[in-house]
């Protein structure tokens, strides 16, 4: 697997200060990073390969430029952001989103009906695996709550009894401060500061103004229903298998592109080799027709003669010149596959390539048992340890959706310290209504509590010597009397587990039908090239012997046109055996997981998109 550390880098944090370190810290979890713009421009290999409207490619420089430059690779370059991303997200305590990536299987080659096929484009669906149901994970982040408030309140009384006055004035701010945070336990803990300062036209009060403190702390445990590690960090497992998901994924797409990218390039040597047939069938029936007008102007060959040599001359030209448009087609379609920007550029729009590898088959074949094969792509196809990846998720997903069937048991506690301190109150002590004496009373300072006397560090004092504490502990219980949607989610999530797996079997059993149709058609390949080769041998004889035949008048021009045909569709059987082969070569390798090791592919140079590899030497440059 790819580390993280391996991944592109991202453009610094934007949104935040600059300036001095604690002003970064501070501001850090507000701000946000950039992501860096798209890359369109090409590697310099393709620079370094580009000679004199010449394109020299080997197999390996095709690979390393798919490497660094296939945009179908690029795009997936992001799938291990983006999981790290949602990984960030649930060690938050944020629900896992889903991811779906489609994997582009290649690129087709060049069309006209030529002997160029291609790998066929098509797509396939991978995904990772979101939460699922079950009971939501607390928010893991701290939180720092505050509020400040100001008031001014006017009260009509409707006694004197209680304030001493008909209309009551009262002057508050309130300044709360708190932090919350939940673990992965099931608990979560609370902690406030909370002031209260009033100011009141009251004669009653003792002390006014007054500031009331207080500093609580408050604990829940989840007893049952979200109750443990198992449940409370199952998203984070997840996230974490999704990030290996779509590793997977960047290889698979990358195992993709490289096959496709390879058997384009066998198919462009074997167009190239077809133009070679072709312009050998033109050269031989242009020389026929040449043989031909002069045995005319000499009078030993009817004229009709001519016609005849001079159609099958324009047949023959017809054919090369289909020939040469696909190869023109399939260079267009290798160089869309290297480049980032296709090829807009007009200098590489405009080079022909020159592949400067030939496809070879070795004397003996190496035989590998089916099994082997079989268990070796069970190992190495990255698509089927991506499903057995899901099926893991799903099951983690499964414990927070069982724990949801439980009944809600909650236990709480909360602490408060409290604090109270303020000054004489200065205004006079109103009469008592009915009273004989009506002439206000002045207050005595001996008659209060000269404990609470004092400022705002008088009371905060008090808080902290636990002068006033507050103690609550309880149980809070909630059970359905049915609970119906909490089973039924259970009893879908099981199914879709057993669905899951159902499919890994499918896949399984295709990986084993892949991996013995690639040895099949290998095994064909081969037989048809032997055949091919021995059918070139005996036409080239059969066209020699009736030339030589025609030269000595025991022939007809009818023959000798009709071995001509033969042995270029002969030649051309030759040279579409050998595209067979090398694609079936290249199936096996991706059939059985080992495209990457038979190139010698580096996943880290995959994904940083640079290449160590020193493209190949330039004929007729040091």
């Amino acid at each position: 697997m790819v580390s993280p550390a391996a991944l592109p880098q991202q453009s610094k944090q934007s949104g935040s200060s600059t300036g001095n370190w604690w002003q970064g810290r501070l501001t850090e979890p507000y701000s946000w990073r950039d992501v860096a713009p798209i890359n369109v421009s090409n590697s310099n290999r393709l620079d370094q390969l580009l000679r004199a409207g010449k394109l020299y490619l080997s197999l390996q420089d095709v690979i390393a430029l798919a490497l660094e430059n296939n945009l179908d690779i690029e795009l997936q370059r992001y799938g291990p952001k983006i999981s790290q991303a949602d990984l960030d997200r649930a060690n938050s305590g944020g629900a896992v989103r889903a991811a779906q990536n489609n994997i582009n299987s290649g690129t087709t080659g060049g069309g006209g009906g030529g002997i160029v096929s291609g790998i066929q484009s098509s797509s396939q669906g991978v995904g990772s695996v979101s939460t699922g149901s079950g009971l939501n994970v607390q928010n893991l982040d701290p939180v720092f709550t505050s509020n400040l408030q100001f008031a001014k309140q006017t009260q009509p009384q409707t006694t004197l009894f209680n304030t001493g006055t008909s209309s009551l004035i009262s002057q508050r701010t309130n300044s709360q401060f708190g932090i919350n945070k939940a673990f992965l336990t099931g608990t979560s803990v609370s902690m406030g500061f909370n002031n209260f300062f009033s100011d009141q036209n009251s004669g009653r009060l003792d002390f006014n103004p007054s500031k009331t403190v207080n500093a609580n702390i408050q604990v829940q445990q989840r007893l049952l229903q979200g109750f443990g590690f198992a449940v409370n960090n199952r998203n984070i497992r997840i996230a974490r298998n999704n990030y290996k998901v779509s590793e997977l994924v960047f290889k698979q797409q990358v195992i993709a592109t490289v096959a496709s990218v390879i058997g384009l390039y066998w198919d462009l040597v074997a167009a190239n080799e077809d133009v070679v047939v072709k312009r050998q069938a033109l050269a031989l029936n242009q020389k026929l027709y040449d043989d031909n007008k002069k045995q005319v102007e000499i009078g030993t060959l009817a004229p009709i003669e001519i016609i005849r040599a001079e159609a099958e001359v324009a047949r023959s030209q017809q054919e090369l010149t289909i020939s040469e448009t696909n190869l023109l087609q399939q260079e267009t379609v290798l160089k869309n596959a290297l480049s980032r920007t296709g090829v807009a550029n007009p200098a590489l729009a405009d080079s022909r390539i020159i592949a400067t590898d030939k496809i070879r088959i070795p004397e003996n074949e190496p035989v590998q048992p089916i099994q082997d094969l079989v268990n070796k792509a069970m190992d190495f196809r990255p698509e089927v340890e991506q499903s057995r990846i899901n099926i893991e998720s799903s099951k983690i997903g499964l414990v927070g959706t069982k724990n949801a069937l439980k009944p809600t048991v909650d236990a709480f506690g909360t602490f408060q310290n409290n604090g109270l301190s303020g000054t004489l109150n200065a205004l006079p002590v109103p009469p008592v209504p009915g009273a004989t004496n009506v002439n206000p009373i002045n207050r005595n300072p001996a008659a209060v509590d000269g404990y609470f006397l004092g400022g705002y560090g008088t009371a905060l004092s008090q808080v902290f010597r636990r002068n006033f504490p507050d103690y609550s502990f309880g149980v809070t219980l909630n059970i359905p009397l049915r609970n119906r949607g909490a089973q039924a989610d259970m009893l879908r999530e099981q199914l879709a587990v057993r669905q899951s797996e159902v499919r890994l079997q499918q896949q399984l059993n295709q990986v084993r039908v892949d991996v013995q149709n690639a040895v099949i058609s290998l095994q064909q390949a081969r037989a048809r090239h032997q055949t091919s080769v021995k059918n070139r041998v005996l036409q080239e004889q059969t066209l020699d012997a009736e030339q030589k035949k025609y030269a000595l008048g025991a022939s007809t021009i009818f023959f000798v046109i009709q071995a001509q045909r033969d042995l270029t569709s002969a030649q051309a059987n030759e040279v579409a055996a050998l595209s067979a082969y090398a694609r079936a070569r290249n199936d096996l390798e991706r059939s059985t997981g080992q495209t990457l090791v038979a190139n010698s592919i580096e996943m880290e140079e995959a994904l940083k998109g640079t290449v160590s590899k020193a493209p190949s030497t330039v004929p007729g440059v040091q």
